[in-house]
């Protein structure tokens, strides 16, 4: 049986700090809708003492920003947004328009078509997330994406160079210095000078999160997502250091980032607390690092790699690092997960900056019914329908004709039989079925 050799908070006291976060997203939003730029230019100065002229990058000012970006940074943002550009033309190149023939006469199909127009908030705020260009901008853009926009919060007074740098040179029609629910609420919303999206995507603290979430349906969203989650996987063929490291190394996104560990070796287990009490004594983000281990790190000691896979099931964390004897047989298993990264060799921040693979991905136990960012998200599938011959449309309505009076929809059994009428030359009464139908027992 699983036991617990360090537990977390709880879940009700997880709630509790939802519901405050809950109510102060729907005042500012509600604010943002009704007096639009006037309540961002107040809402930018005073959660980021911040007050342009204009929120939009102009072109000097994007220039002004690459030119403090040094040629090593510019190059190292161009390599990554290659591996996220190469993938996910290898992703689209998976989705295809198809067309096919289900009856003599009848053909049924569907057009992947990207959206229209997408808003990609970059977080900025402790950590002024550079990757996160790269993943939702470059990826809108493979997909085929018309208007893209970026946003993300001032850095020290200003736009972040990097992040303006990362922005542009990944696509970016539009660049904002805008941050918090100000930002995604005006990116939905729209205001007097941004012009409202139809998408939503980008990582963020919790209240972007939670903005999101209470903005989806009158656009669309990538996904609902909260503080950054990681688990790790283990046995005895890892050491307590690459553990420990791969924990805190999540743990430092912020004070609520749950950091588990699932383990079938106490004695990994127990050396990995005390690792983990070593590293914080010299990790120079311990200060945030340290409250996510208290109040949100796990370790899950268990018997049997089958009781490892259950437990990581129940967990299904945004990121799970898988090192064992057996890292495929938990790829061929595991089902509910953000993103794997299977052997010590490689790790999550492998997939957060570089790599090639997305890195918004699902949180609190998302991964049960959906995957992460990916090309596809940004592009809708539409069916469509044409009947090509009378027989097939007499064929079709015939039996569509019986099913709508079967429900009691008349004018839907009426569009049927106009059909039957006019392409079959049968005389059927306004509201009967196009065809008598025996329902003796055979």
């Amino acid at each position: 049986m699983a036991r617990h050799l360090k537990t977390a908070r709880s879940s009700e006291q997880r709630a509790e700090d939802d519901a405050k976060v809950r109510q102060t997203v729907e005042q500012i939003l509600d604010d943002v809708g009704k007096r639009g730029d006037a309540a961002i230019a107040e809402l930018s100065a005073k959660f980021d003492n911040y007050s342009p002229d204009s929120f939009r990058l102009d072109s000097n000012a994007i220039d002004a920003a690459m030119g403090q970006v040094g040629k090593q940074d510019l190059a190292d943002i161009r390599f990554a947004q290659e591996q996220v550009r190469n993938f996910a033309e290898h992703q689209k190149a998976a989705l295809s328009d198809i067309e096919v023939e289900t009856l003599p006469g009848v053909i049924l199909g569907h057009k992947n078509i990207p959206v229209n127009s997408v808003g990609c908030y970059v977080p900025g705020g402790k950590y002024p997330m550079v990757a996160s260009a790269h993943m939702s901008v470059v990826t809108a853009k493979v997909a085929g994406v018309k208007r893209i926009i970026a946003s993300a919060p001032p850095n020290d007074g200003a736009p972040h160079p990097a992040i303006v740098a990362a922005m542009h040179i990944g696509g970016a029609d539009e660049i904002y210095c805008l941050g918090g629910i100000q930002a995604v609420g005006a990116m939905a919303l729209g205001t007097e000078s941004i012009a409202s999206v139809d998408m939503l995507v980008g990582p963020g603290n919790a209240y972007v999160a939670e903005a999101k979430r209470q903005l989806y349906g009158r656009v669309g969203i990538d996904l609902f997502a909260g503080p950054t989650e990681t688990l790790v996987i283990a046995d005895e063929t890892v050491d307590a250091e690459m553990c420990a490291t791969d924990l805190l190394g999540q743990a430092e996104h912020g004070p609520t980032s749950p950091a588990v560990l699932i383990t079938n070796s106490e004695k990994l287990a127990t050396d990995t607390l005390a690792e983990v009490d070593r590293i914080l004594g010299i990790l120079p983000t311990a200060d945030v690092a340290r409250l996510a281990w208290r109040d949100y790190g796990e370790i899950i000691l268990c018997d049997s790699y089958d009781e490892m896979l259950e437990q990581a099931e129940h967990v299904a964390s945004e990121h799970v690092q898988v090192m064992t004897d057996r890292d495929d047989w938990f790829l061929q298993h595991m089902t509910s997960y953000g993103a794997l990264f299977l052997g010590p060799r490689t790790n999550v921040a492998y997939g957060d900056k570089v790599i090639g693979t997305n890195h918004t991905l699902p949180t609190k136990k998302a991964g049960r019914y959906t995957g992460g960012l990916w090309v596809g998200k940004f592009i809708k599938t539409h069916t469509y329908q044409k009947v090509m011959t009378d027989a097939a449309s007499v064929q079709v309505g015939e039996v569509c004709s019986r099913l709508c009076m079967l429900e009691g929809f008349i004018g839907h059994g009426e569009q049927c039989n106009l059909r039957v009428r006019r392409y079959g030359g049968r005389n059927i009464e306004y509201g009967a079925p196009a065809l008598p139908v025996d329902n003796k027992a055979s």
